[in-house]
């Protein structure tokens, strides 16, 4: 993945009020959320399914730096409580996109979309070789992700914290989701 579309999705990002970090590879990630964590003063922080090894490398990380870790399963009956007890979510993005700054997250149970949701500081990860240049570029992974998930599946593209405008046009960030959004490339 070239350097400058690294930039490209950083810079987009950072306009929307997004805060972009880039790894050098997963084990730079680690150190990554946990120094998040402590900027947010993080008391417990919830994952939605990470990739394997990464899962493991971050839980622990947050277990030494003190903080409360929920991973999932979470049991349906606590839902959306458990997660939204959470100072912080953590979850997977399968791609981004530069031109919009998006991460796009796919989803096959509410609990994943509730971890980048419900938490008021979410840090979505991703792979700089699955970033797109174009929205556009965006149609055939989705597509295909609902062609093999035919029920319950969600898409959902993260740009950013949540953001509402009132009738005056005044900005007010995380009404409606999370109020600080981090975005961790992993290159």
């Amino acid at each position: 993945m070239s350097a400058e579309l690294i930039d490209a999705f950083v810079e987009k990002y950072a306009s929307l009020s997004g805060i972009a970090h880039v790894a050098e590879n997963a084990d730079a990630v680690a150190p990554i959320v946990v120094n998040v964590l402590r900027e947010v003063g993080c008391k417990r922080v919830v994952f939605a399914e990470l990739p394997d090894g990464l899962d493991d490398a971050i839980e622990r990380a947050c277990v030494d730096a003190g903080v409360d870790v929920g991973m999932p399963p979470f049991d349906s009956s606590e839902l959306p409580h458990a997660i939204d007890a959470a100072d912080v979510g953590v979850s997977w993005a399968v791609f981004a996109v530069a031109e919009s700054g998006s991460l796009v997250e796919f989803a096959l149970d509410d609990a994943v979309r509730l971890v980048s949701t419900l938490p008021r500081v979410h840090i979505g990860i991703f792979k700089a070789s699955t970033l797109l240049e174009y929205l556009k570029d965006a149609a055939e992974p989705l597509r295909q992700f609902y062609l093999d998930h035919p029920e319950n599946a969600t898409a959902t593209f993260i740009s950013g914290p949540s953001r509402t405008a009132d009738i005056e046009m005044k900005l007010t960030l995380g009404v409606h989701g999370p109020e600080v959004a981090h975005a961790i490339v992993i290159r």
